[in-house]
């Protein structure tokens, strides 16, 4: 692979980590508390969150299917043999990130389960009652905050990564 095609391949994951990273850390940094001072009530704020939720997620999916390409892409070609993943500190840094992201994985697709289709539709029709909202709630935002720090860990092994440490 060319320098430049290497760079454009780079460039494409930045953007998809940025996408999903940077979106993640506003709706959970600036949004969410923003929301507290929209409106008292909670099903209002969660319908709001749900409405947000599904427009980030139409570019935040595939903006995590990039990522997953680009890096297995990316790292087949720098590393070249599978046994370099134990021998090298690159490659015990790139299993470690691999490691990380199927956590990633795991647990947005809990987070997924957790706010399914037919839940959102009975928060959206007021079907819920306030405490099973506050219960459900709690839910997202531990798998959100476990899911930001895992998306941080991830961008700090592939600074190390880049760094050739």
């Amino acid at each position: 692979m060319s320098a430049l095609e290497q760079a454009i391949l780079t460039w494409i994951h930045l953007i998809a980590a940025s996408i999903w990273v940077g979106g993640s850390l506003f709706i959970g940094i600036v949004f969410s508390p923003l929301l507290k001072t929209m409106t008292n009530s909670l099903e209002e704020r969660m319908q709001i969150m749900i409405r947000v939720g599904r427009r980030f997620n139409m570019v935040a999916v595939p903006s995590l299917i990039i990522l997953m390409a680009t890096g297995l892409y990316s790292s087949h070609m720098l590393l070249g043999r599978p046994e370099l993943l134990l021998a090298t500190s690159y490659g015990i840094f790139l299993l470690t990130k691999i490691i990380l992201v199927i956590a990633l994985i795991i647990i947005y697709v809990i987070h997924v389960r957790v706010i399914r289709k037919d839940i959102e539709d009975q928060i959206m029709n007021n079907e819920m009652s306030e405490i099973q909202i506050r219960k459900l709630r709690k839910k997202i935002i531990i798998l959100g905050e476990i899911m930001v720090v895992l998306s941080l860990a991830i961008l700090f092994f592939a600074s190390l990564l880049d760094a050739g440490v």
